[in-house]
């Protein structure tokens, strides 16, 4: 996820060769964790689709709309869409206007959009893959790159708009407004975000009240990278941790920075009783018997019960439409068998 790298970047300054992005082999997660719950199972397969509004959204062109770039563009026509994020191609296709994008971020990992041609090489943005598929409209985020492939599109004449990157529950329905207004659909756009604060709401109603909130670290794993991070203050997790009625260990201990490398004083510290990570990044460590092997991750309770919660990375921190589906999961996985929250 490239909006998840940036934020990666200052904890990274020591392992700046290594490519964070890349998929590692590891063994199979341990099939005691919760994450394995049949109601987490159907969840998480729920979430590698996209439920389209029903009825068919029309464009209603031109509009002109501020990017968050600064700008002002007027989008003509969108007949011809790329979304250069998953989290993107995700509200597009579920305002109902998936038969117009011709292309996909690597992020884009929805059923529905698996068959696109991938305009992405490791994260970053071909221009000459864009600009191939003649595309009448851009839709990115500030953290979109590089600058110079965004250049090139824009000096071809294609409108880009920017969409500033979520940070949690409170963008779901601005990031839904921005697309649909730039696509000339914004009654649909206030129907989705209805549905989608109407479903989270719902989740949210049924969490369990503990009497003691779990603790949850948020850990960005790439083992073949040997990259191991904890996620503090603006990593992304906590209104999502907060959400499903628990508190965000890393930010609570006091971490500042957005991700901070472990260490087993860290840990230690911040001493959650679960921990989220990534499915990839936790196949990249060998699992949940190659988690409790990182240094400091056995001596904290989650490490001791073996309380891991695992979401799908393309879907994890998108904060849109499926938002609903990832708590849900998060919740079934936190409090459920095999994954009580003590």
């Amino acid at each position: 996820m490239r909006r998840l790298r940036t934020r990666l970047a200052g904890a990274l300054v020591s392992v700046l060769t290594l490519t964070l992005t890349a998929t590692a082999c590891g063994g199979p997660a341990d099939t005691g964790s919760a994450a394995n719950s049949p109601t987490a199972k159907a969840t998480l397969a729920a979430a590698n689709r996209v439920e389209p509004l029903t009825g068919t959204a029309r464009p209603d062109l031109p509009v002109t709309v501020g990017s968050a770039d600064g700008k002002k563009v007027t989008v003509e026509r969108a007949d011809r869409i790329v979304p250069l994020s998953g989290s993107l191609s995700e509200i597009v296709f579920t305002l109902g206007l998936g038969s117009r994008v011709v292309a996909r971020d690597i992020t884009a990992t929805f059923e529905q959009a698996a068959k696109l041609p991938v305009v992405t090489r490791a994260h970053d943005v071909s221009a000459e893959g864009v600009l191939s598929l003649k595309p009448d409209l851009v839709l990115a985020e500030t953290t979109t790159g590089p600058s110079e492939a965004m250049d090139q599109i824009r000096a071809a004449g294609i409108p880009i708009v920017v969409i500033s990157p979520a940070q949690g529950l409170d963008d779901v329905a601005t990031r839904i407004g921005a697309v649909a207004n730039a696509l000339g659909v914004p009654a649909a756009g206030k129907r989705l975000t209805a549905r989608s604060e109407a479903r989270i709401a719902a989740v949210r109603k049924g969490v369990p009240r503990e009497t003691k909130k779990p603790r949850v670290a948020f850990l960005y794993l790439r083992g073949s990278a040997s990259v191991y991070l904890i996620g503090g203050k603006g990593s992304g997790a906590t209104s999502l941790i907060e959400a499903a009625g628990g508190v965000d260990a890393g930010a609570a201990s006091g971490l500042t920075k957005d991700f901070t490398a472990i260490t087993s004083e860290a840990l230690v510290k911040a001493a959650p009783d679960a921990i989220l990570v990534m499915s990839k990044g936790l196949e990249s460590v060998g699992g949940i018997e190659g988690l409790v092997r990182i240094p400091g991750v056995a001596q904290t309770p989650a490490g001791l019960d073996r309380r891991v919660v695992s979401v799908e990375d393309g879907v994890l921190l998108n904060y849109g439409p499926r938002t609903d589906q990832v708590l849900t999961s998060v919740v079934a996985q936190l409090y459920g068998k095999g994954g009580d929250a003590r």
